[in-house]
């Protein structure tokens, strides 16, 4: 064998060496890349989908519009049907700005509230959530779980997720006695129905119309005396016993009337109160209307008992 010969095959085997090692390398760099990976994966996981800074004011005259807009332009990149609900129920805080555009809670702060409408839900530099799929399968068990229950005779409505309650609140309801209604045509009996149902559908943006002579109406006298224009909040449609009979859960302008028989057959609450409603119980979320005169706030609270308002009792 010639020196130039084993010179060259010297040369193959020191290349063939090299390439053996750096392929050893590359073998264990990757693995160990992969390793951080998944150990990133593991420890790791985003909470949101998307952060959405607000670039403008939205009064609440343009809130469910801007709502919508957010829904149709990140409904794409969930895993899971996004909704308003599902948007504001995790961003809890717009509840609570909601809730306190109440004529009665910016009275206390002593502020003069003429148009609800204008109030300012989001301002520049709020931030809104697009919570991932676990986060959103959450809130999706917990709207699944959650039901209302009204006791007519204690003017009460609760929200229960399970059997925990989370929410009770006072209320109107209908009057004991029968009238003639514009908006019906006929004599009808003004007492709130009782049985069991769900919650069929939603009224963002109402007209409001005097059921007893059928004319619209745009503004209101409240309680102090003082004249404003009707606020926009979400009334509540429900189906009771199979039929859909126009029985409302909505806002009174007017809390005096609470726990009174007071209205036309609808289940009247604080305008505060109606935003925590709306949007813990989304559509299909079950109702139980019951007339009990004996109750309990909780399971571990006394007895009570209660004015037999219809006299169902005698």
């Amino acid at each position: 064998m010639t020196k130039k010969l084993t010179y060259t095959l010297s040369l193959l085997l020191l290349l063939l060496i090299s390439i053996t090692i750096a392929k050893i390398l590359e073998i264990r760099t990757v693995k160990k890349v992969e390793s951080t990976f998944k150990a990133i994966a593991l420890f790791e996981k985003p909470r949101y989908v998307a952060r959405i800074p607000i670039t403008d004011t939205v009064q609440i005259a343009g809130y469910f519009n801007f709502m919508d807009s957010l829904v149709t332009a990140y409904d794409s990149l969930t895993d899971y049907p996004l909704s308003e609900h599902l948007l504001v129920k995790a961003n809890p805080w717009i509840i609570d700005t909601l809730s306190h555009t109440d004529y009665y809670y910016m009275k206390e702060k002593d502020s003069f509230v003429y148009d609800q409408r204008k109030m300012v839900v989001l301002r520049p530099y709020d931030t809104i959530i697009v919570p991932d799929a676990h986060k959103a399968e959450i809130i999706l068990s917990s709207f699944a779980r959650t039901s209302i229950d009204i006791n007519l005779p204690e003017f009460k409505l609760r929200i229960y997720q399970d059997s925990v309650m989370l929410h009770s609140l006072p209320v109107r309801i209908g009057q004991n006695r029968s009238r003639y209604l514009k908006m019906g045509d006929r004599v009808t009996d003004l007492r709130t129905k009782t049985g069991y149902g769900h919650i069929v559908g939603f009224r963002r943006n109402p007209d409001f119309y005097n059921p007893v002579d059928g004319k619209k109406f745009e503004y209101t006298r409240r309680d102090d005396g003082k004249t404003t224009l009707m606020p926009q909040i979400p009334w509540i449609e429900t189906e009771v016993n199979g039929v859909r009979n126009g029985q409302l859960i909505h806002p009174t302008t007017n809390p005096k009337t609470l726990k009174k028989a007071y209205s036309n057959g609808c289940i009247g609450v604080k305008e505060g109160d109606a935003w925590i409603i709306y949007y813990h119980c989304p559509i299909g979320t079950p109702l139980h209307i019951r007339y009990d005169l004996k109750s309990k706030e909780s399971k571990d609270s006394n007895l009570l008992l209660f004015k037999d308002i219809y006299h169902l009792d005698s």
